[in-house]
């Protein structure tokens, strides 16, 4: 049987929701990536059905050239999905960002570090309180959205 998940994931996409994100100063930072949290507010809670977490992907020129920023993006969307999906704590706003070592780094530790970061955070919750988001299931444990080939 699945994972019981109770609401539905949104995404952040205006400048003013990343910088809200931001303003609340609560992050924490792993090598593979940097997580930001805010809590919603009274006047923001959402109403019954609608999207309880929001998530926001960010990689910098830092990170590299454009294969390398959307590489990172595409690592970070995937590993939220198979993160968050189970133990991202409703009524937050999350931005992911990355870090130039995000595309390098094996999967399962991106995985590890995302893990890290929602406990550090105090945003971590056990599966039956998180939202909805189809977990992809990787074919091994370093296997991942373009996984780095093996030296």
């Amino acid at each position: 049987m699945a994972p019981r998940r109770i609401a539905v994931v949104g995404r952040l996409l205006k400048r003013s929701e990343f910088l809200a994100v931001a303003g609340a100063r609560r992050k924490w930072a792993t090598p593979g990536l940097i997580l930001q949290a805010r809590a919603h507010d009274d006047r923001q809670r959402p109403a019954a059905g609608d999207v309880l977490v929001r998530v926001g992907f960010t990689a910098s020129k830092k990170v590299g050239n454009a294969v390398k920023r959307n590489r990172a993006r595409r690592r970070l969307r995937a590993a939220v999905r198979a993160v968050l999906a189970l133990h991202g704590k409703p009524n937050n706003d999350f931005v992911v960002i990355a870090r130039s070592e995000t595309v390098t780094r094996r999967y399962a530790d991106l995985l590890a570090d995302l893990t890290l970061a929602l406990k550090k955070l105090g945003a971590w919750t056990e599966g039956a309180q998180a939202f909805a988001m189809p977990a992809p299931q990787p074919a091994g444990p370093d296997a991942g959205p373009d996984s780095p080939a093996a030296p």
